[in-house]
């Protein structure tokens, strides 16, 4: 006999892998959940905990990350239990400004205008009127930078997602996802329906503050014909992206290879905006190659994605490449990997064919000096910002370099111990921590997880690894309400084929989380190429 599961106890903390917790305070799109929520929000920023690093408020939950260097778990856990247990009973929060928002409804700029009508037995011009009627308040930004997830819709015009999602929708989107509203800031895949597009950009890297929107603000859109002339097809960009081509200490790029960026350390802190940290896939090696040529282990790099370029030091400079292992030349002599290279002014390094692994990590002595968005040079492709104007590499591009920490000459030599590289293999196993939503899945679900094999698609990128096998079975409905995602995070849609949140992951997510990769093993699955199996185990 099947025993029905008990109703969940609210506030309920749940791991988000190691590093993190999520403080669900219910499951439904509701403004008094919403203001639980921030009001534990300001609560941890009024008092932070030992550890505390982060927090990405949501619809109905705090998502937080720690340092688990400086505390473990239990204790923070605990931590946020009696934060949580404190807060009185929230008042309405005070009103935010109210930014109306011109917006052009139906047409291409709403395409699923007739669809939303059409389920929710209105006329077109009936949904756009109850639509507009409204003003909504912010709840959380969210999914990519900028995105704003409103409360308000009225429950009439509430239309489940697409089934199959679009590829990219425009900046400025105004879609419906079941009781949700939202504007899309970015061009951006999405399963949203789009019912209309404002023209106001509510994402400009050039602004000082680039966030049109925020949490707690009110929104309200007026239908509107007139253009203007300004119709939001891409992100601006800010003048001071490329690098002076006359900087005397930098390398030149004479082939990028197939997919070459600057990564960093990543961009912590943003999440709350919907921007996700970024950085390296494979952290360790990327930390090894900077820890080779003396660097800080966050100093700016290059990323080197399946194959290689050939770059000229304009200066004498010490080098490192870490991770996938490539054939390399100095000039016209072999160097090896995880090894620090001195090269000397006017030199070519040349990447030659790769041998195993999928992405590779090359630091230089004094890191590369680009200027900084939000405090970081991670380049972000879908976001259009970091690194060399938010883009991949391309021939041509000069890559200034900082201040070396020392004598290249006297590093050259160093060698990165076998014993401390990650245990890549072709077919990697992942150990994971199971949730937060490991209860959205049958005891056969999680079985299957946990014991089938699964193939990476050619459709994995650094945003996420998507794999196909057997179908993880869900215990109820596909979605959830959007809430916080991490690097490691493993989202089972409604096809039951997992999803790895990786590097670019979106911040929050609507699929419920079976697991998350425990941290040490995620430069296994950076390193794994399409078609290798993927298993997981359940950490102890």
């Amino acid at each position: 006999m099947n025993r029905a599961r008990a109703a969940p106890q609210y506030p309920r903390i749940l791991p988000v892998g190691e590093a993190a917790f999520t403080v669900e305070f219910g499951a439904a799109v509701d403004a008094t959940l919403n203001r639980r929520v921030h009001a534990l929000d300001s609560a941890l920023a009024a008092a932070p905990p030992p550890g505390l690093q982060e927090a990405v408020p949501t619809y109905r939950a705090l998502l937080v990350r720690f340092d688990p260097t400086r505390v473990a778990a239990e204790a923070f856990r605990e931590s946020l239990s009696r934060a949580a247990r404190a807060l009185p009973e929230p008042d309405a929060l005070p009103a935010g400004r109210l930014v109306e928002l011109p917006v052009i409804y139906g047409g291409a700029a709403g395409p699923d205008l007739d669809a939303v009508a059409a389920h929710c037995g209105l006329s077109p011009d009936e949904v756009i009127a109850r639509h507009a009627a409204q003003v909504y308040t912010v709840a959380m930004l969210g999914f990519a930078p900028g995105f704003a997830y409103l409360l308000g819709l009225p429950p009439e015009l509430a239309t489940p997602r697409l089934a199959t999602p679009r590829l990219r929708i425009a900046p400025g989107s105004v879609g419906i996802a079941a009781a949700q509203t939202g504007i899309y800031a970015l061009p951006t895949p999405g399963g949203w329906r789009i019912i209309g597009r404002t023209t106001r950009a509510l994402f400009d890297p050039a602004r000082v503050a680039p966030f049109a929107l925020q949490a707690g603000d009110r929104v309200r859109f007026v239908p509107t014909q007139d253009t203007g002339g300004r119709t939001q097809d891409a992100i601006p960009r800010p003048a001071s992206d490329l690098p002076d081509a006359m900087c005397p200490s930098a390398l030149d790029v004479l082939d990028p290879g197939l997919l070459t960026t600057v990564q960093d350390g990543g961009r912590r802190g943003w999440a709350r905006y919907g921007v996700p940290p970024s950085g390296p896939v494979d952290a360790a090696a990327f930390r090894a190659a900077n820890a080779l040529v003396g660097n800080p282990p966050d100093a700016a790099g290059l990323e080197i994605t399946l194959t290689g370029p050939t770059l000229r030091a304009r200066q004498a400079c010490l080098i490192a490449v870490c991770g996938a292992e490539f054939e390399l030349w100095a000039g016209d002599v072999p160097v090896p990997p995880w090894h620090a290279v001195y090269l000397r002014a006017g030199d070519c390094l040349r990447f030659g064919e790769r041998q195993r692994g999928a992405r590779a990590y090359l630091a230089v002595a004094g890191g590369l000096a680009l200027p900084a968005f939000l405090g970081s040079q991670a380049t972000y492709l879908p976001g259009e910002f970091g690194g060399v104007g938010g883009r991949a590499v391309r021939a041509g591009d000069v890559l200034p370099l900082g201040p070396p920490p020392g004598d290249p000459v006297a590093g050259a030599g160093r060698r990165w111990p076998d014993a401390q590289r990650p245990a890549y293999a072709p077919h990697p196993t992942a150990r994971v921590i199971l949730g937060p939503q490991a209860d959205a899945f049958t005891a056969a679900g999680l079985a299957t997880f946990l014991s089938a094999e699964y193939v990476i698609t050619p459709h994995s990128d650094r945003m996420g690894m998507r794999l196909q096998g057997p179908p993880v079975p869900r215990a109820g409905a596909a979605d959830i309400v959007s809430d916080g995602v991490v690097m490691g995070s493993i989202q089972i849609p409604p096809d039951g084929q997992p999803i790895i949140m990786l590097a670019d992951h979106q911040t929050t997510g609507g699929y419920p989380k079976i697991a998350t990769v425990v941290q040490d093993d995620l430069p296994l699955l950076a390193q794994a190429l399409p078609g290798a199996r993927v298993r997981f185990a359940q950490l102890p």
